[in-house]
């Protein structure tokens, strides 16, 4: 049975799309109404929302007590395949500050446009970005041009966090962001600021003494996440996958990784723990290699080895110690 439908006007669609923002400011309405503080803050704390948990830990370190940090990539969630609701974008402009990576999660980049709040921060403009891990005609790139910063640019590899100078850097653009938007507790920021650079500081010092007398520099990982660390330590990683954890590897990219493997005496194949470790199993179980984890810390679950960011980073440096041979 053939129904015929009346055309729908320019008019009537520019009419529905009015409503429909209508409806979303009014459940925003009825979300704020539920602060009762009397002000633009939670409870008294400066609101912040981080788009993963890098960031989060970032925002939470720094501001302490002064603030209430929202994380829109929930445990356990890929944070590059993060979608998020009308009513989570809706939510995300009553934040304070909001502090993501741009080119990271699409989807939070859009929300971030729309969201009409004052203070950004922006993790990618902090720090100059790099490209790594590309495939080209079959041919493995881990190393690419410096960039000038802005995860929008092509190739470019947002995994600044796992290098802990260049999130040192992050730290230090956060903090000046929450100085900015609550200048009461600029004081306390700054000293939590340089806290945690000084930590960090320390875990640099910690890799470099650590790998400093090893027998290898090459290491395999599930996907390109290891880049910056690679590079600040003198190492060279080579992905089975791209920067993408989801791809899959070419059928050159597979040989190439056997020649190499040889080669460069590799003994571990990492893996990670938000995605399927099926193809680093299957790469180590033909050429008789070991697996182990290296965690590109995007989030953390109870498969993590730690329960924050300085723990996994020295679970991390455990597991390149034995691989690489360091002593």
């Amino acid at each position: 049975m053939n129904i015929h439908r009346r055309p729908i006007s320019a008019v009537s669609v520019a009419a529905a799309a009015v409503l429909g923002l209508l409806a979303l400011s009014a459940c925003s309405g009825a979300d704020a109404s539920e602060n009762t503080s009397g002000d633009s803050k939670s409870g008294g704390k400066l609101k912040v929302t981080a788009a993963f948990y890098p960031l989060e830990y970032l925002a939470a370190q720094i501001g302490a007590d002064h603030v209430a940090v929202t994380d829109l990539t929930k445990p356990g969630v890929e944070p590059h395949d993060l979608e998020l609701t009308p009513k989570e974008t809706g939510r995300l402009g009553q934040s304070d500050v909001i502090v993501y990576l741009r080119g990271l999660q699409p989807a939070v980049d859009d929300a971030v446009k729309l969201s009409g709040v004052k203070h950004k921060v922006d993790a990618a403009s902090l720090t100059p970005l790099e490209s790594h891990g590309t495939e080209v005609d079959g041919t493995h790139h881990t190393t690419g041009d410096n960039g000038t910063g802005g995860g929008s640019e092509a190739g470019a590899d947002p995994h600044i966090w796992l290098d802990p100078v260049k999130y040192a850097e992050v730290a230090k653009g956060v903090g000046k962001a929450l100085e900015q938007a609550d200048p009461a507790n600029a004081a306390a920021y700054g000293k939590n600021t340089d806290a945690l650079v000084a930590r960090l500081t320390a875990l640099d010092t910690e890799f470099r003494d650590g790998l400093k007398n090893r027998a290898s520099d090459t290491f395999v990982t599930t996907h390109a996440a290891f880049g910056y660390l690679a590079e600040r330590y003198g190492l060279v990683e080579e992905a089975i996958n791209g920067i993408d954890p989801e791809s899959e590897p070419s059928a050159a990219r597979v040989k190439a990784l056997h020649d190499l493997v040889k080669s460069k005496h590799v003994s571990t194949v990492f893996f990670e723990t938000l995605v399927s470790d099926a193809t680093a199993k299957t790469l180590a179980g033909d050429l008789r290699l070991r697996t182990d984890v290296l965690d590109p810390i995007e989030g953390i679950t109870d498969k993590s080895k730690g329960t924050d960011y300085f723990q996994v980073q020295r679970s991390n440096l455990t597991a390149l110690r034995a691989a690489l041979g360091a002593k």
